[in-house]
C-alpha cells in the first residue's frame, strides 16, 4: 500500500513537471510567434517605405509631391468637408496654401504592400491627358495613404446621366449634344491610356462614378485603383481577384472562356457607359426594385430591338433631327463596344473615329449574345491568369462600314 501510494506520488509529481514543461513551451512558442509578428511587421513596414523610397528616386522631379499625413489633415481643415465615399475611402474638398481647391482621397484599404499602393500613384503619374484627372500628391506613412487630386467641381459624371427615379441631381438634364462631347472625351481619354502612354494602361474599372467632370463639363477619367500597366506589348496580367463593378465588368474578366483581359475589356465598360448615357438609367442593379434581370429589361437589349424595328431610340418628342443622329451614333457605338468576343469589340482609337465620322458610317453589329449580368455570375478565382494582348487592331474582326439591315 505504501508503495502504491509513492508510486501515485512519483507519478503526480512527474505529470505536473510535464504540465510546467507544456506551459513553458506554449509560453515560449507565444513568445516566439509574437516575436517573429513583429519582425514581420517591421519588415513589411521596411519593404512599403522602400518601395516609396525607389519610386520617389526613379521617377525624380517627375515625381509628384509626397506630402506629410498632417499636412494632409492642415488642407483638409481636420477633413471637414467630405465631397464623396465609396469602397476605395472618402474624398475630401481641401485648398492648397496657395488657395488652390484641390480634392483629397484617403484610403480606408489598409491591407496589402506598399507597391500595390505605388503602382496606383505610378500609373496615374504616367499620364499627362486633358481627359485624364491629374495626380498633384501623394500621401504615405504607415497604413495612413492618401491621393491629391486636381478639384473638379461639378463632381462625377454619375450625378446628371439619370433621369426620374434613377437621378441624383434632378435639376439638371445635359442636352444630347453635350453628352455627345462627353462621349468623345471619355474615348479619347481611353485611347491615350491604351496606346498615348510611354506604358500601356488597363483602367479596368470605367463607370459613371470615375468620369469627374471640370467646371467646363469637361470629362476626366479618374480612379486609378484597379489600373493594371501593360510594359510590353504581349504581357501576362496575373488577376487575383475581381476587377470592376458590376454592370460594366467585360465577360471575359470574369470567365475565362470569353478570352482574354486586355484593353478590349475597357472597351466593353466604356459601351455599357454609353448605353447607360442614352438611357439616362441603368442597365444594371445588383438589387432592389430596380434589378434588371429580364432580357426584356435589360437595356442594350432593347436597344437593339428598336433598331431592329426601325424606331427612334430617343423617347423625347421634342429632339431635332441632328439630335436622332448623335443618338442613333452613340447607340450603335455602344452595341459595338459591348460586343461578347473581345475581337468584335472596336478599339477606342476606332471608337473615336466612328463617333467624329459620318453618321452613315457606323453599322448596326451582331445582337450581343449576353443577357443581362447577375452578381452570382460575377466570379474569379485567384488561378485565372489572362492575357494582356498588344493593342494591334490587325486581329480584330473588321467593322463593317456601310450601312446593313
Amino acid at each position: 500500500m505504501e508503495n502504491r501510494i509513492n508510486i501515485i506520488a512519483i507519478v503526480s509529481a512527474g505529470g505536473g513537471v510535464g504540465i510546467v514543461i507544456v506551459l513553458i513551451a506554449i509560453i515560449g512558442c507565444r513568445s516566439g510567434c509574437f516575436e517573429l509578428g513583429q519582425k514581420i511587421s517591421k519588415e513589411r513596414t521596411y519593404d512599403d517605405h522602400h518601395h516609396v523610397e525607389t519610386f520617389v528616386e526613379t521617377y525624380g522631379t517627375l515625381a509628384p509631391r509626397k506630402y506629410t499625413y498632417s499636412e494632409v489633415r492642415r488642407i483638409t481643415k481636420s477633413f471637414k468637408t467630405k465631397i464623396g465615399q465609396g469602397g476605395y475611402g472618402t474624398v475630401y474638398k481641401a485648398t492648397m496654401p496657395d488657395g488652390r481647391l484641390v480634392a483629397v482621397k484617403v484610403l480606408s484599404e489598409t491591407k496589402g504592400n506598399g507597391e500595390e499602393f505605388i503602382n496606383e500613384v505610378a500609373s496615374i503619374s504616367r499620364t499627362s491627358h486633358v481627359n485624364i484627372v491629374t495626380l498633384l500628391g501623394f500621401c504615405y506613412e504607415k497604413n495612413k495613404r492618401a491621393l491629391i487630386y486636381e478639384f473638379m467641381p461639378n463632381g462625377s459624371l454619375e450625378k446628371f446621366i439619370y433621369k426620374g427615379e434613377y437621378s441624383l441631381n434632378p435639376v439638371c438634364d445635359f442636352e444630347w449634344m453635350r453628352l455627345y462631347q462627353i462621349s468623345i472625351g471619355i474615348a479619347r481619354g481611353l485611347e491615350y491610356l491604351h496606346r498615348g502612354c510611354n506604358t500601356r494602361i488597363l483602367h479596368l474599372d470605367i463607370k459613371p462614378q470615375n468620369i469627374l467632370l471640370d467646371e467646363d463639363f469637361c470629362p476626366k477619367i479618374s480612379d486609378f485603383g484597379l489600373a493594371k500597366i501593360c510594359y510590353k506589348k504581349e504581357s501576362i496580367v496575373s488577376i487575383s481577384s475581381m476587377r470592376g463593378t458590376a454592370g460594366y465588368i467585360a465577360p471575359e474578366v470574369f470567365s475565362r472562356t470569353y478570352g482574354g483581359v486586355s484593353y478590349k475589356s475597357d472597351v466593353y465598360s466604356y459601351g455599357m457607359l454609353i448605353l447607360e448615357m442614352i438611357g439616362g438609367r441603368k442597365n444594371f442593379e445588383s438589387g432592389g426594385s430596380h434589378a434588371n434581370t429580364s432580357d426584356d429589361m435589360y437595356f442594350p437589349n432593347w436597344i437593339y430591338k428598336e433598331f431592329e424595328q426601325s424606331n427612334v431610340v430617343a423617347t423625347n418628342v421634342s429632339i431635332t433631327e441632328e439630335e436622332k443622329e448623335v443618338v442613333r451614333k452613340l447607340s450603335l457605338v455602344g452595341l459595338w463596344c459591348i460586343q461578347t468576343d473581345p475581337a468584335m469589340r472596336p478599339s477606342m482609337s476606332k471608337v473615336v473615329e466612328m463617333l467624329e465620322g459620318p453618321n452613315e458610317s457606323v453599322s448596326l453589329p451582331p445582337k450581343p449574345s449576353l443577357s443581362s449580368p447577375h452578381p452570382r455570375t460575377l466570379v474569379l478565382h485567384a488561378s485565372d491568369v489572362s492575357s494582356c494582348t498588344g493593342l494591334d487592331d490587325s486581329n480584330s474582326t473588321p467593322i463593317p462600314m456601310e450601312t446593313t439591315a
